[in-house]
Order: C-alpha cells, then sequence, then structure tokens
C-alpha cells in the first residue's frame, strides 16, 4: 500500500487550520496537493486528534492482516478439502498435492507447505534412486517370477539367508510394495478344533521320518501318485517317488536307497494306507528294527511335518503346471527337490533352508 508523504501531526494540523477560517484552496496551494486529497482528509480524519488518528491506522492494518489470515486460511481449507478424497498420508503423496497446488498458481510454496503439513525442506525433496534399490528390485522381480507363491517373508529370508544379502527388511519391503508385488490373502473359515498334541521335536537326524502319499493328473487325465519322505528334524525332503503306482514294494526300495545315504532311522510316521500297513512293510520294517508309527484314522494333524511339506509341493508347483508325461514330472520334481532342500527358506527353521540345519547340527 502507497504511504502518505504528510504525516499524521501535518494532517491534523491542516485540517485544523481549515477549520479556522483558512480557505481550502490556498491550503492546497500552499502545500501541494489537490482539493480531493483534502476533501478525503476531512471525511475520515475530521474531529480528532494525532493519537486517535495513529489508533486508526494501528486499526486498519490489524483488520488488513485479519483479512489477509482469514483469506489463506479459507485457500488452506479448500485444498485440503479437495484432497479428503485421496489418501495423504505418506510424505510423498502431500509433497505431490502441494506441487500440484503450487504449479496451478493456486497458493504459494510456504502456504501449501503449511496445508499439508510438510517443510520445505520435504517440499523441495527430489529422490534419488540408487544403484542398490535397483538391484533389489532386479532380484525380487526375478525371484517372484520363478516362486509365484512366495511372498515377501520368503523372500527375504532367501535373500537374506541363501543369498547372504545383508540388505534392510524395511527397504526390501518398501521396494517390493512398490513393485506391487504383494499376494491377495485367501480368507478362509476356519475350523473350531480340539487343540490336538504337540508333536515331538526331534534332537537329531534320523530320530523320525515321515512319509505320506499325494495324488494328481497328467494333461491326458491318468492319475499318478507321490511319495515323500522327510526328515522330521530338519524338514529335509529325502526322497520323492513318482510314479502311476507305487505299492509297497516301491515303498520299500525307496527306504532302503534314503538309508544308503542317509542311514537309518528310529521310527517312520505314516498314516492308515494300505501300503502302510502291509505286511511287506510290516515284515521289512521288523527286519531293520525300525518302529513303524501309525497315526489314528482321521487325524492327519498328527502326521503334521509331512503334511505341511504335502502344501508346499501342492502350492509351489503340482497346481501350477500341467504335465503330459510321468517323466516331465519326475524331471520337474527332483529340480525342485533341490531347490527345496538347499534355497527355499522354511520358517518352521527360523527362516533357514534343510541343508543349512543340517550343516548348523553337524
Amino acid at each position: 500500500m502507497k504511504s502518505s508523504r504528510f504525516t499524521d501531526s501535518q494532517i491534523i494540523a491542516i485540517l485544523k487550520q481549515a477549520e479556522g477560517g483558512s480557505p481550502v484552496a490556498e491550503l492546497c496551494r500552499e502545500h501541494g496537493f489537490s482539493s480531493a486529497t483534502f476533501y478525503k482528509w476531512r471525511a475520515k480524519f475530521g474531529g480528532m486528534d494525532a493519537s486517535m488518528m495513529a489508533r486508526l491506522k494501528e486499526l486498519e492494518d490489524e483488520n488488513r492482516r485479519l483479512k489477509k489470515m482469514y483469506a489463506e486460511e479459507r485457500l488452506k481449507a479448500e485444498i485440503v478439502r479437495e484432497a479428503l478424497g485421496k489418501k495423504v498420508v505418506k510424505p510423498s503423496r502431500r509433497r505431490e498435492m502441494a506441487r500440484r497446488v503450487v504449479k496451478e498458481q493456486r497458493a504459494t510454496i510456504a502456504l501449501a507447505c503449511l496445508a499439508f503439513g510438510i517443510s520445505p525442506t520435504c517440499y523441495r525433496y527430489v529422490s534419488q534412486q540408487s544403484s542398490v534399490n535397483r538391484e533389489i528390485a532386479d532380484q525380487l522381480i526375478t525371484l517372484t517370477q520363478n516362486q509365484r507363491n512366495w511372498g515377501f517373508g520368503l523372500c527375504f529370508l532367501y535373500l537374506r539367508n541363501v543369498k547372504g544379502q545383508h540388505w534392510n527388511h524395511k527397504r526390501v519391503y518398501r521396494i517390493y510394495r512398490q513393485l506391487a508385488l504383494n499376494l491377495r490373502i485367501k480368507p478362509h473359515k476356519r475350523l473350531i478344533r480340539a487343540k490336538p498334541e504337540p508333536l515331538a521335536v526331534p534332537a537329531q537326524i534320523n530320530e523320525c521320518w515321515s512319509m505320506d502319499f499325494m495324488h494328481d493328473q497328467l494333461a491326458d487325465g491318468r492319475s499318478y501318485r507321490l511319495l515323500n519322505v522327510i526328515d522330521d528334524f530338519n524338514r529335509e525332503d529325502l526322497a520323492m517317488e513318482i510314479d502311476l503306482s507305487l505299492p509297497a514294494e516301491r515303498v520299500v526300495r525307496t527306504l532302503e536307497q534314503i538309508i544308503e545315504w542317509r542311514g537309518k532311522p528310529k521310527a517312520i510316521r505314516s498314516d492308515n494306507g494300505p501300503e502302510y500297513i502291509s505286511v511287506t512293510l510290516l515284515n521289512w520294517a521288523a527286519q531293520q528294527g525300525i518302529r513303524l508309527e501309525h497315526i489314528q484314522p482321521g487325524n492327519p494333524q498328527q502326521n503334521a511335518y509331512v503334511e505341511r511339506y504335502n502344501r508346499t509341493v501342492r502350492y509351489d508347483w503340482l497346481n501350477q503346471y500341467l504335465f503330459d508325461s510321468i517323466a516331465e514330472v519326475q524331471e520337474f520334481g527332483t529340480s525342485w527337490l533341490w531347490t527345496y532342500n538347499n534355497e527355499r527358506p522354511n520358517m518352521a527353521l527360523g527362516g533357514i533352508t534343510p541343508k543349512q540345519k543340517l550343516a548348523l547340527a553337524a
């Protein structure tokens, strides 16, 4: 606002001269201002002294400041109201909204920062994509493409415990979220059951093995079976026998092949399938001095170690591929078996692989 070249005391003196009888034209010519200015002064300051005039100017300045504050608050309210429909929680999102408002010339940088609760430093911040972040993103994309049902937990444990990368889990998770690699959680109704007795945790290898059958179909509709045998100590898959038919003789042959390189177990846990209660397997176990532990019918949770392993087999690759021949299933199963034992972190083992657990026990 343009200030007057006349002070308050000068204006009051001129007005008093006019009240004393001095002609307005002479006062205007003497002091160098127009008659319109004189009449404006008289309408505004007539009858006032210097103190009242100063107080009036103070009130005008205060009123001007209040109007400016009201306009700013109203503008801030309008800006925030427009942003209510969007989720502006993260500083990056608030920074984007502030920059958009400033770009549209609706507010200054300071006002936009106040409206969205960010500092000027945050407003001017420009993120720099580091080479480490790009490396993390590349490894996450490759890993999730090869292991489509792995969530963040398994991916991070694989990078940390198998690949030896010491990246912070919050940093890896942030990049994981930015890449939209999150798996959709499928809700399901849980049945309320009586709490089962907890399974004993073996203290050493070959203390107890678990075995169970799985079933699936080839592309031509033929059914085939999988025999899974694991060591309960480190959840290691000792064998995965795959064929159209797996009678008791094949079960015995598979167990003998495992014993040749692994050693003899003290006990083997299984359900009550015909192959497991057959005379062939019972006689073989008696000759070998191995105790067979059959779970109660209708209680698969008593064989939970291998049941959990079966679920991993089912969701990791069995449900994701359609095979044309038994040979193709056997080849893929052998390759996946090595990956499971050597590269796939196991949550029950604390995020390490079965082979790492075996090495720690050695």
